[in-house]
């Protein structure tokens, strides 16, 4: 897959193992978005963009051990993108390395770089009388606009 056009939808998520945030955009800015519990997260794959892109944070092993919590991820990542799939969304997998190098350029980039990277690129959330385009983006959210960045701006790249 090339990179996603502006005019298609997107919707990326940054998975957890109960809990998810997502990030719809539609022409290039943020149209919804959102952090809740991953049943209601299926709910608003399965709401479309019909023949939409769903962008997905992928884990990756960096062979340290992991918890359950990793595995239970894991298996929502599936459920995730089965739903999309089923509901005709083309589903690319985002790689956290993918985001810094993309964001960042460098793979020692933390969250605050890449959240700074965000507003740099997009513009500063603004105050609630002068709303900026990333206004009301907080915590987990900016990883999922993260992903729907990466996902629309890069190349899929060749596994």
């Amino acid at each position: 897959m090339t990179m996603v056009p502006p005019t298609i939808p997107l919707l990326a998520i940054d998975p957890g193992n109960t809990h998810s945030a997502w990030v719809r955009r539609i022409g290039g800015q943020i149209a919804s978005y959102g952090y809740g519990p991953n049943d209601d997260v299926l709910a608003v794959v399965r709401a479309g963009p019909p023949l939409g892109v769903l962008a997905i944070e992928m884990i990756a092993s960096y062979g340290m051990a992991v918890g359950r919590e990793v595995f239970d991820t894991c298996r929502w990542i599936g459920r995730f993108e089965q739903v999309g799939l089923t509901a005709g969304c083309i589903v690319r997998l985002v790689y956290r390395a993918e985001v810094k190098m993309h964001l960042c350029h460098s793979m020692r980039a933390k969250d605050a770089n890449i959240r700074q990277a965000l507003i740099d690129k997009l513009g500063p959330p603004g105050k609630k009388k002068s709303p900026g385009p990333t206004y009301g983006i907080s915590g987990d959210v900016w990883a999922a606009l993260a992903v729907a960045v990466t996902a629309a701006e890069t190349p899929e790249p060749t596994r």
